[in-house]
């Protein structure tokens, strides 16, 4: 039988990315967004895949928004998306990044309790809860440290969905990812900035890149592959936590270096550190075992490293 997924936030990279896997195995994918003609018209647009996925509009703040989407759709699966997914932005407003990433999470723990249907939810954790580890490899059982409001957000929500799945036992887990790019990341992330300031100063039209700290490092993967293990998450039988990763760090100067050499260029020659782009408190190492969801799920990334930068440069 057909299954329905309702992916909360279809409209960003993830979101149309599972979109499009969805489909693929035959799901009824329906997304939400505040704004679904934006959503229908953007990201599910350029994959070609609009016309495929309903989009109803849903406020992850509004309790009665969400109960409703809930309720409409019915789903089998749910994956929530939705919420701020910007750290830099998460400092100059933490109060309204915190109520988008977790209100939203309440309100669909709520609506899946009452429902009469078992419902499994897939939630979109982040490592920078981690906040460093303290210089060790991230795994599922790796304390919590975040260190920034919008990190703080994340893990208030990874311990909603513990309460929920242990107290009231719905199928409720978290994803927690590390950071994943594709074409469809938007303009304001800097690995994005970075690949069109390549683009755009190698056509020159423009004359240099202001980053902040270059010293930081990352486990970069690639986004389509990374909702694979999404799915793959609410396909167990029961619910479990998984990192996902590529197991693989390099810092941000590597990123740029790579970014450059797609267009020929000497990345030293036009990026520039600018002070007022450095953040208050930094995740300055992130490194992350994928042990647990290679063995258990058969998951590995194909995509890895300075990969990442490469096909960033590809056409959608």
């Amino acid at each position: 039988m057909e299954k329905t997924a309702l992916i909360c936030g279809v409209g960003g990279q993830d979101g149309s990315y599972l979109a499009r896997l969805l489909l693929q195995k035959n799901y009824r994918v329906v997304g939400t967004s505040r704004n679904p003609n934006a959503a229908l018209a953007g990201n599910l647009t350029k994959l070609g895949i609009a016309k495929d996925v309903e989009c109803i509009p849903m406020e992850s703040a509004d309790s009665r928004s969400v109960t409703a989407a809930v309720t409409l759709t019915n789903p089998d699966e749910i994956y929530y998306l939705a919420g701020e997914s910007s750290v830099a932005r998460s400092f100059v407003d933490p109060a309204k990044t915190f109520q988008s990433v977790t209100l939203g999470a309440i309100y669909l723990l709520e609506a899946m309790k009452q429902s009469n249907k078992p419902m499994r939810l897939y939630n979109a954790g982040s490592s920078e809860c981690f906040g460093g580890a303290s210089g060790l490899i991230a795994n599922e059982a790796t304390p919590l440290n975040p260190l920034s409001p919008y990190a703080i957000a994340k893990s208030a929500v990874y311990w909603l969905i513990k309460h929920y799945q242990q107290s009231y036992g719905l199928y409720a887990c978290t994803g927690i990812l590390f950071n994943h790019e594709s074409p469809l990341r938007p303009a304001h992330f800097v690995t994005q900035k970075i690949i069109q300031a390549a683009k755009e100063i190698a056509a020159g039209r423009q004359s240099q890149l202001s980053l902040g700290r270059l010293d930081i490092a990352r486990d970069w993967g690639w986004a389509p592959e990374y909702v694979e293990a999404m799915w793959l998450m609410l396909q167990q039988e029961t619910p479990q936590d998984f990192v996902i990763a590529t197991g693989t760090t390099m810092t941000l100067m590597d990123f740029v270096e790579a970014a450059f050499k797609q267009v020929n260029l000497d990345w030293r020659a036009y990026v520039v550190q600018d002070s007022a782009l450095m953040r208050p408190t930094d995740l300055l190492v992130s490194t992350a075992c994928i042990d647990k969801i290679s063995q258990t799920l058969g998951w590995r990334p194909s995509t890895i490293g300075t990969q990442v930068v490469e096909r960033m440069f590809e056409p959608i």
